[in-house]
């Protein structure tokens, strides 16, 4: 009787295992291939979304990239970290910030933008107006006067 104990409780155990090990196998591809998880670093993108928060990210570029979508965006090429930032230009738009009375002006149109903590005051070494190029979008973070972003020369116009 003690054999059969021994032995069902090793099946249990192997099938416990087994289970683990396909679940850990799913996890491992799912981000590997579809999604990852970030953590927000800085306080950017302040009120929306907080310094040491997780997000889980899809990994599969997206060519429908819109306005006000919150995006990941590659510092490789400066060795940094990634940036969370929100869309505010697309290809084409001409964008424009009136620094002194912190707003910002996409084809001639102020932005309502209730998500920001503040106005735009903070002017960095970008040009304004000018016009996104063919294949890149403009970003801004919510906390606009704590945020490095498309107004940056390091950020720059993000290349999809």
């Amino acid at each position: 009787m003690a054999g059969k104990d021994k032995r069902g409780r090793l099946t249990e155990l192997y099938e416990y295992v087994e289970t683990m090990v396909f679940v850990v196998a799913a996890m491992m591809i799912i981000f590997t291939f579809f999604f990852r998880a970030t953590m927000v670093s800085g306080p950017s993108m302040e009120p929306t979304l907080y310094g040491g928060e997780w997000l889980v990210l899809q990994k599969i570029q997206r060519t429908n990239v819109t306005y006000g979508d919150i995006v990941n965006v590659d510092r490789t090429h400066t060795k940094e970290e990634p940036a969370i930032k929100r869309v505010i230009g697309l290809a084409g738009d001409e964008m424009d910030i009136d620094f002194e009375k912190g707003i910002v002006y996409r084809n001639g149109q102020a932005l309502e933008e209730p998500y920001v903590k503040e106005p735009t005051y903070l002017q960095f070494d970008v040009e304004f107006p000018l016009t996104v190029p063919e294949n890149c979008i403009f970003v801004l973070g919510d906390n606009r006067n704590d945020s490095k972003d498309s107004r940056h020369g390091d950020i720059g116009m993000v290349d999809m």
